[in-house]
């Protein structure tokens, strides 16, 4: 790096020739902006990512977008992350909409909102099967097709 600085003449020179390295041109910083754009757009929540992870993740493109001069406002962000979830938590999302002021909600809040609710229902799915566990599994049994003598067995018993 020194090389490229090292004929110089001034600290302004120097600095501009260190935020040319650094940054580039104007086009290098416009297709930056573009790809880092694009990957705002296109993000998603991946399979067995946890709400951690993808925190991290969304984080970082924002982070990227705003050192290239592009900023979203909170709401924006919001929905930008509650789109991003995979349809399991359609309902969670649904929920806060209504029940909270989305202008005024923080990146954060969002975050820790969804990773406490990741965790409740790790927690539930630790503890036994739920109850609507049950009733899908109970709704199986009683959909299978009776066997003639389960057919038979059923007419007597209503009879």
């Amino acid at each position: 790096m020194f090389s490229k600085i090292k004929t110089c003449a001034t600290a302004k020179e120097i600095w501009e020739k260190l935020v040319q390295i650094c940054e580039g041109n104007d086009e290098t910083k416009e297709n930056k902006l573009t790809v880092a754009q694009q990957k705002y757009e296109a993000i998603k929540m991946k399979d067995g990512e946890t709400m951690a992870e993808f925190d991290e993740r969304f984080s970082a493109v924002v982070i990227e977008l705003n050192s290239l001069g592009k900023e979203y406002s909170n709401r924006e962000l919001v929905l930008k992350v509650m789109r991003a979830l995979p349809k399991e938590w359609d309902v969670k999302t649904m929920a806060m909409r209504e029940s909270k002021d989305l202008n005024k909600m923080e990146l954060h809040d969002l975050f820790a909102n969804l990773k406490a609710y990741e965790f409740e229902l790790e927690t539930r799915s630790e503890s036994g099967p739920s109850t609507s566990q049950l009733t899908k599994a109970l709704a199986a049994t009683t959909a299978e097709p009776c066997s003639p003598s389960t057919s038979k067995l059923a007419d007597t018993i209503l009879k």
